[in-house]
């Protein structure tokens, strides 16, 4: 399968900048893969498809303030610091991204907030744009935790062209978001309201949940032709004993186990067993799924409309049949729904 296949025009103009006015009332496509018959909905309509004892299988991670604005030491020239992942809790120690990179060597200081309230120094360049920053900071780490992320800011990704906003920090995360460690919102979990979440319970449908920390890995542009040689990013996963007895049970009572997002499609394909049942794991997954791929536990899943050529739309292409998602996308833009984060949904049964 060739990177060119995941080629669309798409005007920026069809990506959403803001959220629906509510989660679960943004459109949803539905697509039936025995029919092959396209259906638009709303999101909330989701209950229709789904029964007593079916499982809808989510992503817990939750989306921490990520992007800070510094300045650089003598020049003051302003930098953007994109916060990776913690490396070491006593040292301070942050795996980053800069921005712009070329202004920064080893041994320079950041500083971010009024009065220079938080200091960092680079002391290690790991790759052309990332590098190591230790914070200099005397307090206690509750307090530097607390000042970091009070400095921070909602990481919306870039493609979302306007200044983060109040809303940003409610909208840009799911109602069930608990284990902090992500960079970026596992979107098909965005579109789930509390009233969604109860009425499905009421109809019988089970819930559980999974984490992978969400990494700017999914943004990523794919530089080679030939997917077999492009490499993913790490990102940390844990499946526990419980999600794992819930979806096996699902699967020997024949019932529909619904991958709730991309990041729960991988996280699930990460870590099975031969005969198709999922095994508890904690680690790491740089599992990169496109077409053709056989899956081994979910038969339905929940989606946003994903960018041309992304990593992300190459995955659902292999769950729903190439021919049968790149229709559906030329429909989507057609009938004017919204790509992208804040964009509208499709369920593929």
């Amino acid at each position: 399968m060739k990177l060119s296949k995941f080629k669309f025009e798409l005007d920026s103009k069809k990506i959403a900048l803001h959220p629906s006015e509510n989660r679960d009332e943004s459109r949803l496509m539905v697509l039936n893969r025995a029919t092959r018959t396209i259906e638009h909905r709303l999101f909330k309509d989701v209950l229709d498809y789904f029964d007593d004892n079916d499982v809808m299988v989510f992503n817990n991670t939750k989306v921490f303030p990520a992007r800070l604005y510094g300045n650089k030491e003598k020049t003051g020239a302003e930098i953007e610091v994109f916060l990776l992942r913690e490396l070491n809790r006593e040292q301070r120690l942050w795996d980053v991204l800069v921005d712009p990179a070329r202004k920064i060597r080893i041994g320079n200081k950041l500083y971010f907030g009024e009065d220079d309230l938080l200091v960092a120094e680079v002391i290690d360049n790991t790759t052309s744009r990332g590098r190591t920053l230790r914070f200099l900071f005397d307090g206690t780490y509750d307090e530097f935790k607390k000042t970091l992320y009070g400095l921070g800011e909602t990481p919306l990704p870039k493609f979302i062209n306007r200044p983060v906003q109040p809303e940003d920090k409610e909208r840009y995360q799911t109602i069930f978001a608990k284990h902090e460690g992500a960079v970026a919102a596992p979107t098909a979990g965005l579109h789930f309201s509390r009233e969604l979440l109860k009425r499905l319970e009421i109809k019988g449908v089970q819930f559980t949940y999974l984490t992978l920390h969400v990494g700017l890995g999914n943004f990523r542009s794919v530089d080679v032709e030939d997917l077999t040689k492009h490499k993913m990013d790490s990102e940390q996963i844990w499946i526990t004993d419980d999600a794992c007895k819930v979806v096996n049970n699902a699967k020997l009572i024949k019932k529909n186990v619904c991958a709730v997002g991309t990041t729960v499609m991988r996280t699930m394909e990460s870590s099975v067993s031969t005969q198709g049942f999922l095994n508890p794991f904690e680690g790491w997954t740089n599992k990169f799924i496109f077409p053709p791929y056989e899956f081994s536990v979910a038969n339905s899943m929940i989606t946003n409309f994903h960018l041309p050529y992304s990593t992300l739309l190459m995955m659902v292409a292999a769950f729903g049949g190439y021919d049968f998602v790149m229709e559906a996308y030329h429909t989507a833009i057609k009938e004017d729904y919204r790509f992208g984060t804040y964009g509208d949904a499709m369920l593929i049964i």
